[in-house]
């Protein structure tokens, strides 16, 4: 029998939680590997580790509430494949509950590890390649995403994104933000996953245009049907 979706307003209080774990995730395991060491390479093993099993984790538990999106890429290029039915009311409050939460998953993350929290990021991320590698990172991420509903397999998302967001740290120049929430929430962390608040818009605007490059390869590798009819983002079965 098929199951009645959350209401809207718990399926947006299930992406605000969802987005500030994950920041959290993201933005703690970067202060923990600061402490630990100061060699480059494992404080960025150990931060995808750490990301990609709190991304995967987080999938499973939330997508059957909202879909998991966690990202406001994930939530627009949803919505653009199932325009004729889901509505802006609804994309604007997940956009909404998934930026308040970034920002509070990091402050979060600051007085963890007592810090003051609010202290704005340092770290200049404004050069051309690093731009290019947002841009790849999240058109990946959106293929990944639209590929497994393509190909019948949503479930697979706690596995296959979680690992795709782990390897992207590592293969792209820009450490895989493909996020414009978390982006804007790691501003507000002075620490090794931080990012200045004057790079946000370029890399936001990087991330937007990583969206239309997946969405359009999404289709040109499995054309505009879904192999296995999905519902729209309030249905509680989708795992995003």
């Amino acid at each position: 029998m098929r199951m009645s979706p959350p209401a809207l307003p718990r399926r947006v209080a299930a992406e605000f939680i969802g987005t500030g774990a994950l920041v959290a995730v993201i933005v703690g395991s970067g202060i923990r590997a600061d402490t630990l060491s100061q060699d480059i390479g494992v404080r960025l093993l150990a931060n995808a580790a750490a990301s990609a099993i709190g991304l995967g984790l987080l999938i499973a538990l939330i997508g059957p509430l909202s879909g998991a999106h966690f990202n406001p890429v994930v939530t627009l290029s949803e919505w653009w494949s199932r325009r004729r039915t889901g509505g802006s009311r609804e994309v604007l409050a997940y956009i909404g509950a998934q930026l308040a939460g970034a920002v509070t998953g990091a402050l979060l993350a600051e007085a963890m590890f007592g810090r003051t929290p609010g202290a704005w990021a340092t770290e200049s991320r404004s050069a051309l390649h690093l731009l290019l590698g947002e841009a790849v990172a999240t058109a990946g991420l959106v293929l990944v995403v639209r590929g497994l509903r393509h190909i019948g397999r949503p479930g697979l998302a706690p596995v296959a994104v979680a690992g795709y967001i782990g390897a992207a740290i590592w293969f792209t120049s820009s450490g895989s933000f493909a996020n414009p929430a978390a982006t804007v929430g790691r501003a507000f962390s002075d620490s090794f996953t931080g990012i200045a608040p004057g790079s946000v818009p370029a890399f936001a605007a990087a991330q937007l245009l990583g969206m239309l490059l997946g969405m359009v390869l999404a289709g040109v590798l499995y054309g505009t049907r879904d192999a296995v009819a999905e519902p729209n983002p309030a249905d509680a079965r989708r795992t995003g």
